[in-house]
């Protein structure tokens, strides 16, 4: 009797939240707001609780390993030894801080806002762009189409991990692409699961331009215009930090008079631009004079950063340090030699069975090297090409300094 009183509680709270939820949303948000009740999910798997479903999806995709591992990828500046520089961890933070920023002052709904912004980047490779154009040659070597990164961050959450999220996430993060400008970006609506997975398939095996790839909400539409935001004033910065550049003195005058050269400067001036642009409107959109500028700064920071010569001094080395990891991992699996690929990805008890059912040998490889940290990438480069020094031929003693193991070292790989 007991038992059945507190669980009637419970569903009574339960419901209590949920109207609250749902009144807020209604009595607060902007008509062209996502609400929470539209969150589409693709299986029915799961039962809602009382928090509201990006909400939920948020808390999902912080607690996903591909999560975890922003800590050490590349944002721009790799093999450079400097704490103070971006990283996507860091990135992903800021982009999630500048769009709720945005989203609270056009009354959207900060909870999707959040899931696309801190998802968005996932699926990023090791060493940056440079790192995904080598892996989508690659790719189509073995005839698996483009790879792309907002495409494998979708694979992550989606196949990988099996997060059950919502269209509306995934869709915002497959859109998210902040190295396009636009002045103005309206929603494309009308979308479903089915327009989703062929979008996904026209982007990888017919070309399909990124511009065309727009966000079914005016959410998705707001981090695509913070991903710029966040690493435009930033990348300068991070680039002034390391040398790479002297100063900004070289930035263009129009960006320096309209949005500045400190990051704080930039972030402040864009968000205000966009907020007195979009507001109450079903659109988002910057001024004509600060998309211009904007424009102009991102056509700087590509020239002058992105395609210096300084970071993309050795591309042959990388571009060699991919085949040979490519070559390797599906070796193992057409010898079903249980090296590193079964033991830190294929066998862990968190990559979906359905994945590893439906998924071939390329894409399973293709999976695994993309899901690497840089520092993970280069380590299992050096152990399949270096040769090991050992200590002792001891049995149960450690080959490189003859302590014995224990099997979380094995485990961890070190």
């Amino acid at each position: 009797m007991k038992d059945k009183y507190e669980k009637k509680l419970k569903e009574d709270l339960e419901k209590k939240i949920k109207s609250y939820i749902a009144t807020r949303e209604k009595e607060y948000l902007s008509k062209f707001a996502s609400k929470s009740a539209e969150g589409l999910r693709r299986k029915k798997k799961d039962t809602e609780d009382f928090r509201a479903k990006y909400s939920r999806d948020a808390d999902r995709i912080l607690h996903t390993h591909a999560y975890s591992r922003y800590i050490d990828k590349t944002q721009v500046f790799f093999l450079v030894d400097n704490d103070h520089i971006t990283h996507r961890v860091l990135h992903v933070q800021l982009v999630s801080k500048i769009a709720r920023t945005i989203g609270r002052a056009l009354k959207l709904n900060e909870d999707l806002i959040e899931a696309i912004s801190i998802g968005h980047d996932i699926g990023h490779v090791p060493f940056g762009h440079p790192g995904e154009k080598i892996l989508s040659e690659l790719c189509e070597e073995h005839g698996l189409g483009r790879f792309l990164h907002n495409v494998q961050s979708v694979q992550f959450l989606d196949k990988i991990e099996d997060c059950n999220l919502t269209l509306q996430v995934l869709d915002g993060i497959l859109c998210h692409n902040g190295e396009i400008h636009n002045k103005s970006l309206k929603p494309n609506t009308d979308k479903n699961w089915e327009k989703f997975d062929k979008e996904i398939e026209d982007i990888k095996f017919k070309g399909k331009n990124k511009k065309d790839c727009v966000p079914m909400t005016l959410e998705g539409c707001v981090v695509r215009f913070a991903d710029t935001i966040a690493y435009l004033g930033r990348d300068l910065q991070d680039a002034i930090e390391i040398g790479l550049l002297n100063d900004d003195s070289e930035v263009p005058q129009r960006c320096i008079e309209n949005i500045g050269t400190k990051n704080d400067g930039i972030i402040n001036s864009l968000i205000i631009d966009i907020v007195e642009n979009s507001y109450s409107k079903n659109h988002i959109s910057y001024s004509t004079e600060i998309s211009k500028s904007v424009e102009e700064y991102k056509d700087f920071n590509t020239e002058n950063i992105y395609d210096n010569k300084k970071i993309l001094a050795e591309p042959g080395k990388i571009e060699e340090m991919y085949k040979v990891l490519c070559r390797k991992f599906l070796e193992d699996l057409e010898n079903e030699n249980k090296s590193k690929i079964y033991e830190h990805f294929m066998d862990l008890d968190w990559i979906s069975k359905e994945y590893l059912a439906s998924s071939t040998s390329e894409e399973k490889v293709r999976d695994y090297i993309a899901g690497m940290t840089d520092r993970y990438f280069e380590s299992r480069f050096k152990e399949i090409m270096l040769p090991k020094r050992i200590a002792t031929f001891r049995e149960g003693f450690c080959s490189q300094c003859g302590v014995q193991p224990n099997r979380q070292s094995f485990i961890m790989g070190t």
